[in-house]
């Protein structure tokens, strides 16, 4: 079983990632999807009892953001890996503006993301990480 958690600020492309990668393998555990984390903690928790992969489609930002998800998938004997999303500020407001209605995240939060934004280490209880890149309209994956 595997726990995968996605980090990035929006506009880096981790839900077509999880769609490209994912979609037929791994629940997608996304505040934007669930709304409130409650019902995260519901979908998070079944997919623990019943040992189903899956993956945090959410910014996961720092450390903090990521400890709740990596204590828990270690504790459940789950495979943690991470998928940091590298993109530039620019590039993610770019693609930002080209989301229509609740998908366009206002730019002052996509700002504060990036702030906030620490780059995933082993030394948070990753088995394994990689790093996500668009390059010429495609996904280029190398380990970190």
């Amino acid at each position: 079983m595997e726990a995968v958690i996605f980090c990035g600020i929006q506009g880096a492309g981790k839900s077509t990632f999880y769609k490209d990668y994912f979609f037929k393998t791994h629940v997608r555990i996304s505040l934007d999807l669930l709304k409130t984390r409650y019902r995260e903690n519901m979908f998070l928790q079944t997919c623990f009892s019943l040992q189903q992969s899956f993956v945090v489609d959410n910014t996961n930002a720092n450390k903090r953001e990521r400890h709740k998800y990596i204590a828990k998938a270690k504790a459940y004997k789950f495979k943690l890996i991470g998928y940091y999303f590298s993109v530039s500020l620019g590039e993610a407001l770019a693609r930002n503006e080209k989301r229509a209605g609740k998908e366009n995240i206002p730019v002052a939060a996509v700002i504060t993301t990036h702030k906030k934004l620490e780059v995933p280490s082993y030394e948070e209880g990753f088995d394994k990480l990689y790093k996500v890149e668009i390059v010429n309209g495609s996904f280029v994956i190398a380990d970190m």
